[in-house]
């Protein structure tokens, strides 16, 4: 009787603090992963990074100006003989140079090079941005998920409570009626045993819970501080067309923008290696500088000069080999794989549509069958307990009709929460995830 106390006091400890937490919302959990998830912030870096990418500092379009400076100092012992017959001889004499020019260097024409690769740099901007958003919907996916199972195990737990509460008072009847001679010392052992296994569910269920929360708290980068519940009321879109979301998957689909983000990019790559066919043409300038101290060998002791120089080449890569054609070829090879895997992941997207739109169906309709089983469960259980109390049936009967009971509140969870996440599937493969308020 003592352990029984105990567990019981122990449990209802826990129920009450249980049910004391802050609740943490739908709406709450994505804005703390959208915030906080490491996968997306490492996403969205990436997304920054190829934005950066595209700025005309990274085109090739503006012009490079480079400045050089220099030195240099002799000593030098030198022998002259001038053109009149005289001659002199200098020991340690000292000349010196300086010099510094700016050089500036614009290419005019590429061949268009700079063009295409401009804006494959804005293609691979917005795949970026389609990758960002691919492991934002996956991780919305995973956050619901854990979200959801958290929520089940709540409701199981509370089920179990139910259930264990029932037990309870089975067996302080049990005892009474022990002592009033109106049973056996069997019955209040079966009524025991039936707590105490009762008190296992609830520790396992809890501890489920328990770890189940700290997966959904790492989700949302661990900014959830102290212990909390969340919401277990969802409701179902059941205005859902087929035909319409089908229509909004070939639109929208994450999978399939990226399929065409990588064409353009290939298309790109083919008029980019086309390019180097053509001359390229290119401007130069330069401003420069000069002063000589010169010894006392020379005509002149210093000369100073400055000037501005300004041509224009053009270099035409007549044949290089062969390289360049292979490259063509290569490119336009991976155009046409990157088109067929367009057509393949148009095939795999119908198929998983399908798929995933029957499943959402079928758990949906699981979900309303297991409501109306809980219905004839507890009508079943109430019919019991009167009989039970009026001695018509056993504790073994009643423990089973109990244990339906608790078996169909588990099922009709589990089948609303996989109703959902079927649900968000469906949302996902049309794009139309982001776009839900949870």
């Amino acid at each position: 009787m003592n352990r029984n106390i105990y567990i019981t006091a122990t449990l209802v400890f826990l129920g009450m603090y249980l049910n004391a937490q802050e609740l943490l919302s739908p709406d709450k959990a994505v804005q703390l992963t959208l915030e906080h998830n490491y996968g997306i912030q490492i996403a969205n870096n990436n997304v920054e990074v190829a934005e950066n990418n595209t700025s005309v500092l990274n085109s090739g379009y503006l012009p490079t100006l480079t400045g050089n400076a220099g030195a240099t100092y002799n000593l030098d012992n030198t022998e002259a003989e001038f053109s009149n017959g005289n001659s002199t001889v200098l020991n340690g004499a000292e000349s010196s140079r300086y010099n510094a020019t700016i050089n500036l260097n614009y290419t005019l024409f590429d061949g268009l090079g700079r063009l295409y690769n401009y804006r494959r740099l804005k293609e691979q901007y917005q795949l970026s941005e389609l990758e960002a958003r691919e492991t934002i919907e996956n991780t919305m996916l995973q956050l619901f998920s854990v979200y959801y199972s958290v929520a089940q195990l709540e409701e199981n737990t509370n089920a179990i409570k139910e259930t264990f509460q029932i037990s309870k008072d089975r067996l302080t009847r049990s005892e009474y009626q022990f002592e009033y001679g109106q049973n056996t010392k069997l019955d209040v052992l079966n009524a025991e045993v039936d707590i105490n296994n009762d008190s296992i569910s609830i520790v396992n269920t809890q501890q489920q819970l328990i770890n189940a929360k700290r997966d959904l708290n790492v989700i949302m980068g661990n900014k959830v501080a102290g212990d909390f519940n969340v919401d277990t009321n969802i409701s179902f879109l059941f205005d859902l067309n087929k035909d319409e979301l089908w229509t909004k998957t070939k639109a929208n689909n994450v999978s399939l923008l990226q399929a065409d983000r990588n064409i353009n990019i290939s298309t790109l790559d083919v008029k980019s290696n086309r390019s180097q066919y053509l001359p390229t043409v290119g401007l130069t300038g330069s401003y420069g500088w000069n002063r000589n101290n010169n010894n006392a060998a020379s005509f002149v002791a210093v000369s100073t000069n400055t000037g501005l120089s300004a041509g224009v080449s053009l270099t035409w890569n007549l044949f290089d080999g062969g390289t360049t054609i292979t490259r063509v070829k290569n490119a336009k090879i991976t155009l046409e794989t990157q088109q067929l895997q367009r057509e393949q992941i148009l095939i795999d997207l119908e198929r998983n549509f399908n798929n995933a739109w029957d499943d959402y169906q079928n758990k949906v309709l699981i979900y309303q069958l297991q409501e109306e089983n809980i219905k004839t469960a507890e009508n079943n259980f109430n019919r019991t307990q009167e009989k039970f109390k009026i001695g018509q049936v056993n504790s073994i009967e009643f423990r089973q009709a109990q244990l339906n009971l608790l078996n169909a509140e588990l099922s009709r969870n589990q089948a609303k929460y996989n109703a959902k996440l079927a649900e968000l599937v469906v949302l996902q493969l049309s794009g139309d995830l982001l776009n839900v308020k949870f």
